[in-house]
């Protein structure tokens, strides 16, 4: 499906909390660390489908700072990905393992943008879906429709979603229905 221009319209979806389970300590959601505590959740493949069905890209927009801090190692992440692949029809997953101070780890918009770049994507005709108050900042950042998948985190928002829904079968359904697709 294309935006203005031609250009594609896509989904941008944060991959902790959204796609795959999170460890979630004290209020807090934390990445696994190892390929058998990366657990696709329910619905998830389907949802993914739906989006690819109506013309859309899925993007996968990630930070790892574990992997850069050698938490984790760049194998389990690629190993977890393999696994998300096999279960998940996603285009593209592009991944910031550098922290704070990169341009490309969300809340800043530079992976969303470089990847609007890289897969000729129409932003403001595109969507981003996460789980934490960094999605939807990088999100609006970039110009994209957000929504917000409440996990009940204790940490506030800094900018409001569009939307708000439980999880990404509900953001999807929504989207779908929005977008008029």
């Amino acid at each position: 499906m294309t935006g203005l221009g031609g250009k594609h319209r896509a989904v941008f979806l944060d991959r902790d909390g959204v796609l795959n389970r999170s460890d979630v300590r004290e209020g807090r959601p934390f990445a696994p660390l190892c390929v058998e505590e990366f657990d696709i959740l329910p619905g998830v493949a389907d949802a993914v489908d739906e989006l690819k069905a109506a013309g859309f890209l899925v993007i996968v927009t990630t930070n790892q700072k574990d992997i850069g801090e050698g938490l984790a190692s760049h194998e389990v992440l690629e190993a977890m990905h393999d696994k998300l692949r096999a279960a998940v029809p996603v285009d593209d997953i592009c991944v910031c393992t550098c922290g704070e101070t990169c341009r490309r780890y969300k809340p800043k918009p530079g992976m969303l943008l470089d990847t609007a770049r890289q897969w000729d994507i129409d932003l403001a005709a595109s969507v981003m879906v996460g789980d934490r108050w960094r999605d939807v900042d990088a999100g609006k950042a970039a110009g994209c429709l957000t929504y917000f998948i409440d996990c009940g985190y204790d940490e506030s928002l800094n900018h409001a979603p569009d939307h708000t829904v439980s999880d990404l079968p509900e953001a999807v359904r929504h989207i779908l229905k929005a977008l008029s697709v």
